[in-house]
């Protein structure tokens, strides 16, 4: 009799165990299955290719750490892939989450879609900073929530702004300067210049004349405000972008799909029908 006892409890110990590690599994495929249902349901209603990049800037506690997730080159490749998968003739849905990140792979994804002969529309529920906001500018359109935000994209060296960096020449004589400081300022200089040049480029391609292109670079780039200052919908109409609020209801419905689960990639998109080089000659 003990000996059955025994038996059902460690058989029972086994099922919970088993449960316990199958159902984070199963959770998080649902969760992957309802955010796939819901991006073809917005290819379908638009007619577009739709590609994600949906970062939780909330932290969160790993085995004790505090994790924050950004813009990684690895999001540029991911994001780059699905663009090159995109035909031509395609629009593209670009919905962004971001606090920002590299600007390297920020200025990769903004290039790219700034390059795609089709309509793009960048759509921001609730925030994209710096990178995010570059990427922005790379759109036909932003389509954004009423009370969602962009920000400054002034280059940052580390933690430093640069634009305070190159303000120091102006509060010391250059013999009062270390050396290790000036060589941070005239890396300062050149990250501003080149951020200023990027965005300029970036509207230009998509069709601002060359001045008003230049009043809006001057404006997000060169550290007018802090780097998290939010830039309103009305700023962005003021300053003459291409902004609509009509946010698709199914954009909401995907961001709710966004817990704050561990290991969900950034960057999602369904893989177009591979095109056989002679179906296409036919």
């Amino acid at each position: 009799m003990e000996n059955t006892g025994f038996f059902f409890i460690s058989q029972l110990f086994w099922f919970i165990f088993l449960f316990m590690l199958i159902m984070p599994i199963l959770q998080a495929q649902m969760l992957q299955w309802s955010r796939e249902r819901i991006l073809k349901a917005i290819e379908d209603i638009y007619g577009s290719k739709v590609i994600t990049l949906i970062h939780r800037q909330e932290t969160r506690s790993l085995f004790g750490f505090f994790m924050m997730r950004m813009i990684t080159i690895e999001d540029s490749e991911a994001v780059l892939r699905a663009i090159r998968m995109t035909p031509k003739d395609k629009p593209i849905d670009f919905i962004v989450h971001t606090p920002g990140g590299i600007a390297l792979a920020a200025t990769q994804i903004a290039k790219a879609l700034a390059d795609h002969p089709a309509k793009v529309r960048v759509i921001v529920p609730h925030f994209a900073m710096s990178g995010g906001t570059l990427i922005a500018l790379a759109a036909d359109e932003i389509v954004i929530d009423k009370h969602a935000v962009l920000g400054p994209v002034d280059p940052q060296l580390g933690t430093e702004p640069a634009a305070s960096l190159v303000a120091i020449e102006k509060l010391k004589d250059p013999k009062d300067i270390d050396d290790q400081t000036l060589v941070k300022i005239d890396m300062s200089k050149k990250a501003l210049k080149q951020m200023y040049d990027t965005v300029v480029n970036l509207l230009v391609k998509k069709g601002h004349p060359l001045e008003k292109a230049q009043t809006i670079a001057e404006e997000l780039s060169q550290g007018k405000y802090t780097h998290d200052f939010p830039i309103t919908v009305e700023h962005l109409q003021q300053l003459g972008l291409n902004v609509s609020t009509d946010m698709p209801e199914e954009v909401y419905a995907l961001m709710d799909l966004y817990p704050q689960p561990t290991g969900i990639p950034a960057v999602q998109y369904l893989p177009e029908p591979v095109r056989r080089p002679e179906a296409v000659k036919k």
